[in-house]
């Protein structure tokens, strides 16, 4: 099974219909439930993108350091390509596109150098970022006080959770007493995962039901579970949630919260070797494209406008440090 069939098939088990495919050539997908996406957002999955670009800005331009202006182009590195729709293949199965594509282009266009992307597993992007092989890495990394010590971060996105049930649900969720007895099902090793955990033992603590904690190992475990009703709910990253909230169409959003939970705001960022110089022209060029309205048009197409920041900040407080 080829990369897209196999992301394709995923995702459609949840609504009886092939999801991604369902674009055909390449003829754009309705998104009409995405949170913050505004009125009848459009997805074009096919590798003709019609990007969004902007021109040059000479004095930003100048702020990246002369080995990379010489170069005349910057490295980036992306996710492998299966999560919509941060990073996945377009309708040819080689093309990745996607919200952080998209962003990096926009970095690029205004520093007036070439993009060139790479694909690669979570763990390479920080050895290609290590190894000085890549200038950035645009890939929906949260910024976080040990990832400090390594990294120099300038921030593009809020980093949020959702909680996702079944459409109809009539529930919201704002809080651990609304999750008591209830069955969620969410990824091992992640930042949900710690809120669920502390939102359970706060339930125990009040003398209410714990949460029913479900673990899966794949997305389409997991909609399948919530579609049979074997769970009440999935908690995962809120562009995941948005993004088959809208194409499955029998999901709903009912809360969405930080991915630092109550402690900080989390938020997404450009991430590029400590000390390499590259942050602060990448701050400026995002900060730019925010201010023009480039970035607003790129998080719309995606249907992520409710995780949009007003300023790209520069290695800002990020999740504490865990508990060793």
């Amino acid at each position: 099974m080829n990369r897209r069939r196999a992301l394709s098939a995923a995702l459609a088990l949840t609504a009886g219909t092939v999801l991604l495919s369902a674009c055909g050539k390449g003829e754009a997908a309705p998104l009409d439930g995405a949170p913050g996406g505004g009125a009848k957002t459009k997805i074009n999955t096919s590798p003709d993108q019609h990007r969004i670009h902007v021109q040059k800005v000479p004095d930003i331009a100048a702020r990246v350091p002369a080995r990379v202006r010489a170069r005349g182009t910057l490295q980036f590195g992306l996710s492998t390509g299966s999560n919509p729709p941060l990073g996945f293949y377009a309708t040819d199965d080689r093309t990745l596109i996607g919200v952080e594509r998209d962003l990096a282009t926009l970095i690029a266009d205004t520093l007036g150098l070439e993009p060139h992307f790479q694909a690669l597993s979570w763990e390479n992007l920080f050895v290609g970022l290590d190894s000085g092989k890549l200038d950035g890495v645009l890939s929906n990394v949260t910024v976080t006080e040990e990832r400090k010590e390594k990294y120099d971060f300038a921030t593009y996105r809020l980093d949020e959770l959702a909680m996702e049930a079944r459409k109809g649900s009539h529930w919201k969720v704002r809080g651990a007493a609304d999750v008591a007895g209830k069955r969620i099902a969410v990824s091992s090793g992640t930042n949900q995962e710690k809120i669920l955990v502390d939102w359970s033992k706060e339930n125990e603590k009040a003398g209410r039901k714990p949460v029913d904690i479900r673990y899966y190992q794949n997305t389409s475990d997991y909609y399948l579970a919530l579609q049979s009703g074997r769970i009440d709910a999935y908690f995962g990253p809120n562009p995941t949630s948005a993004y088959h909230v809208a194409t499955a169409g029998q999901t709903e959003i009912v809360g969405t919260f930080s991915g630092g939970g109550d402690q900080v705001q989390g938020k997404i960022a450009a991430t590029t070797k400590k000390g390499n110089g590259l942050v602060e022209p990448y701050a400026a060029a995002l900060q730019h494209v925010i201010d023009n309205g480039a970035y607003k048009k790129v998080l719309a197409r995606w249907g992520l406008t409710n995780e949009a920041v007003k300023k790209s900040e520069i290695n800002p407080r990020g999740l504490p440090r865990t508990a060793s």
